[in-house]
């Protein structure tokens, strides 16, 4: 993102160290822009203010048109659509996370206490099917 317009040199350099940390490129984004609307005036009539970033490599979009000048929502935006990536990816490892833990309790043994529990209350089926049988005289 072009310093040289736009936030503070030190929010500029928060908003590039996150995009480091998430690992997104500025060739992984496609920008546009397009005019506003809503109050704002002349202004929002006549420049083009609204700014639209995709990120490439995951579909994510953001729109922005909070600001009247384009520079300060082309940083919103960039800091909504980090915050996005980043949301979507601890969705996702704690997806990844929950389907190994599933994975792990199905594979571990079952404890001796279920196991004694199962065992009672198959015998208890096991006697009550037995009490409906007819008699052996009967049977025959």
């Amino acid at each position: 993102m072009d310093l040289s317009m736009g936030p503070s040199p030190k929010k500029a350099l928060i908003l590039q160290a996150l995009m480091r940390r998430l690992k997104v490129q500025e060739s992984d984004l496609e920008e546009s822009f397009m005019r506003s609307s809503g109050p704002g005036g002349q202004n929002v009539n006549k420049v083009a203010t609204c700014v639209l970033i995709r990120h490439r490599p995951s579909g994510i979009e953001v729109r922005c048109q909070q600001q009247r000048s384009q520079w300060l929502n082309r940083y919103l935006a960039r800091w909504l659509l980090l915050k996005r990536l980043e949301h979507h990816r601890l969705q996702q490892q704690k997806l990844q996370a929950q389907r190994l833990a599933k994975i792990r309790r199905q594979n571990c043994p079952r404890p001796q206490r279920v196991k004694e529990r199962m065992r009672i209350e198959k015998r208890r089926r096991s006697d009550k099917k037995h009490l409906r049988r007819l008699p052996r005289s009967m049977e025959d």
